[in-house]
């Protein structure tokens, strides 16, 4: 009896796991559409696409590898993942190492969104005006999903969650001072491959994403409860059955 118990939950764990990771990557497909649209706007990628879009424009004109902006997300993910490690060092927990599943995945959703958002009709300024807010929306609600899943964090937050546990700066600072350091490097490699600022890729919509997105996503987060029910449901055909058998004897 012990034993049947040990693998039932054993197999609800699993069927739990599976099923956290199913709505993380809804989550993220959600978050890489608010990306690719504020890309599209021309007024200024969201801060972690910042550097990974210039280097893609690099490696259009030859000076970089030929990657595309999810590609070069996932090497700047790895780069993150890496500076976790060097941060935390023998605090830095193995599990975090998922992140670069999570990195990975992210970048290859980026790229689909991408592709399906190129045909964006966005030729004026007010339509790129409202591609860039909903974009930053967009994202906004795609990471509060992604908060609720509580799966390993993404590496552009284990930076400043490394450097708040270590230095005891709050989150919220630690936060701020990367998002700065990743638009910096974006600006310098503008400078650096096409010896000007690329305003296309860091400008208004950019400083408006770091204003935006995180006070969007505090004032969705209250409304999407629901997500915790459909977070703890639990997908199985025996269930269904169950269910249905249970409805048809309590109508007999």
């Amino acid at each position: 009896m012990d034993i049947e118990i040990s693998a039932n939950t054993r197999k609800d764990r699993i069927i739990g796991f599976l099923w956290q990771h199913i709505l993380l990557i809804i989550s993220l497909y959600i978050m890489t559409l608010g990306v690719a649209i504020c890309v599209r706007s021309s007024l200024g990628s969201s801060v972690i696409s910042t550097a990974p879009y210039v280097l893609e424009l690099a490696g259009s004109q030859n000076y970089v590898p030929a990657l595309t902006i999810g590609e070069w997300t996932y090497v700047m993910n790895v780069a993150l993942v890496a500076l976790q490690i060097a941060i935390l060092r023998r605090r830095f927990e193995p599990v975090q190492l998922f992140q670069l599943v999570i990195g990975f995945l992210f970048g290859w959703l980026l790229d689909l969104n991408m592709a399906a958002t190129a045909s964006l009709p966005l030729d004026t300024l007010a339509a790129k005006i409202a591609a860039q807010a909903i974009g930053c929306t967009v994202l906004a609600i795609g990471i509060a999903f992604e908060i609720r899943c509580g799966s390993v964090t993404m590496p552009g937050e284990g930076v400043p969650a490394a450097i708040s546990r270590i230095s005891g700066i709050p989150f919220a600072k630690a936060k701020i001072a990367v998002d700065i350091s990743l638009v910096t490097i974006a600006v310098a490699l503008g400078y650096l491959y096409f010896g000007t600022w690329l305003w296309n890729v860091v400008g208004f919509g950019t400083l408006f994403a770091m204003l935006y997105v995180g006070m969007a996503v505090k004032a969705i987060a209250p409304h999407i409860a629901w997500f915790d029910r459909i977070l703890c449901y639990r997908p199985g055909f025996r269930r269904y059955i169950y269910g249905l058998a249970r409805t048809i004897s309590r109508n007999r």
